[in-house]
């Protein structure tokens, strides 16, 4: 897998992306010769509209990233790609087709946008169409052999049978008489040559999930493995990788101290967060004043109360602030006075505030507490204090989330519903706190097109 700015990247991905990417550029050009075919006049050379041209493909690539083309579904259902494809490329063209008109001189914007986006769709559609008849899902999937056939391995095979994975467990290999979980482990004193084993299964990866490690490592075979190009890899290590999550039940202080992570606060780093959140907050602010107003008035005219509500938030390092945001529940939802955690299909939720809520309108608000410093655009979810108490005691590491400032969207929430019960805070913490570890401004441009996602197709808001 490649690692892009401490994210990793399966090596498949990465080519199947920079191969739509040049199918796009190829689309563009051919249609902006078929329309000087058409309209009489000479295309002219390529040097002439390179930077049209790169940014038709640019703009549509962020699209297919946004609307999840490169997910585990969109990579292994044609039926889940192609909606998503017409979806991607309209975005696309309509970013385009604004962009032309506000620039006089993007003739290739502004008249070529219909015929590049029916090429464009036609050769994307072919690729993936390709793919999935010829590789199908192979081209994605990675053969791992697992040392250990114990409790551990067996959490490896769960994740490998999981809708959408991209493993194949290839072979468990029991490292003790004890370990009897996983059907199908062959013992280690059934293994001449370790090495010679990995290169019979073409394991790509091995991967240490032994219950105990203490003399039980076999450490000459492990290196005459590492030096035949098989990459070895610790569970932790692995399931972080390969979820986008730092699991609980297998890191330990140690593992997360001298681990390479957690460089956030990094003077650079801040500066810039600063500056993206500051612009961007007034962007919103001055675009989202009449989406405001009409929910205003919507809240005003469905339900009596106010408009607005604030509430207290735990923010950077533990610190207290409250963020605002449009009324969407009842105003008797806490009549006891005790916070209560968010449900599905919540009876508390009004008629306009379940619409809202939706399309994340009621979170326009918070920009101003982004503006203010209180928060980030992309962090982890402000929690209440009175549930900040529960989870701390609950929850090993839950302090740790408060070291970055919260966010309007995250890591957790573009992967995981809302949270409404303590085991969702411990998997939404195991984001948050890869989010931490691993922040960098790539992750933070890939969380804002993937919010893009979330907001078109709303999968978990409540």
């Amino acid at each position: 897998m490649f690692r892009l700015f401490k994210h990793y990247v399966p090596h498949a991905v990465v080519w199947l992306a920079l191969i739509e990417f040049f199918a796009l550029l190829g689309s563009a050009e051919g249609a902006w010769h078929l329309y000087a075919h058409q309209a009489g006049f000479d295309a002219g050379s390529l040097s002439d509209r390179w930077l049209p041209l790169l940014t038709f493909g640019l703009s549509n690539s962020l699209a297919m990233m946004a609307t999840g083309m490169y997910g585990n579904e969109g990579l292994r259902s044609m039926r889940f790609a192609t909606a998503r494809l017409l979806a991607a490329i309209s975005l696309g063209v309509i970013f385009l087709s604004v962009l032309g008109f506000l620039l006089p001189t993007a003739t290739l914007w502004r008249a070529n946008s219909l015929y590049a986006m029916l090429l464009a769709i036609a050769a994307l559609f072919v690729i993936r169409l390709v793919l999935t008849q010829s590789s199908g899902t192979e081209a994605f999937r990675r053969r791992i052999l697992v040392l250990g056939a114990g409790p551990r391995a067996a959490r490896l095979a769960a994740l490998a049978e999981a809708p959408g994975s991209g493993l194949e467990m290839v072979g468990f290999i029991a490292m003790s008489a004890a370990e009897k979980t996983v059907d199908g482990a062959i013992p280690r004193d059934g293994i001449a040559s370790l090495s010679d084993h990995v290169v019979d299964l073409r394991a790509g990866e091995v991967v240490l999930a032994l219950e105990e490690r203490r003399n039980a490592l076999p450490l000459n075979d492990l290196l005459r493995v590492k030096t035949t190009g098989v990459h070895v890899n610790d569970i932790a290590s692995f399931i972080e990788r390969e979820t986008g999550r730092v699991d609980l039940a297998t890191t330990n202080p140690s593992g997360l101290i001298f681990s390479d992570g957690f460089s956030a606060g990094q003077r650079i780093s801040k500066v810039g967060k600063r500056l993206f959140d500051i612009l961007a907050s007034l962007i919103v602010l001055v675009i989202g004043l009449p989406l405001v107003v009409i929910a205003g008035i919507a809240v005003i005219l469905d339900s009596r109360g106010p408009v607005f509500y604030r509430q207290p938030r735990v923010g950077l390092f533990g610190e207290p602030y409250d963020i605002f945001k449009i009324r969407s529940m009842r105003t008797d939802a806490e009549a006891a006075g005790k916070a209560v955690w968010a449900a599905e299909n919540d009876p508390r939720v009004t008629r306009v505030g379940r619409v809202i809520r939706k399309l994340r309108i009621d979170e326009l608000p918070q920009t101003w507490c982004v503006l203010k410093g209180d928060m980030s655009f992309v962090g982890p979810r402000p929690e209440r204090p009175s549930f900040v108490e529960e989870l701390e005691k609950k929850l090993p590491y839950y302090a740790e989330r408060h070291m970055v400032k919260p966010g309007l969207t995250g890591w957790a929430q573009i992967n995981y519903p809302y949270g409404a019960s303590v085991e969702d805070a411990r998997v939404k913490l195991e984001y948050d706190l890869y989010y931490a570890k691993n922040y960098s401004p790539f992750l933070d441009l890939l969380i804002l097109l993937q919010t893009v996602r979330v907001v078109l197709w709303p999968e978990g808001a409540r």
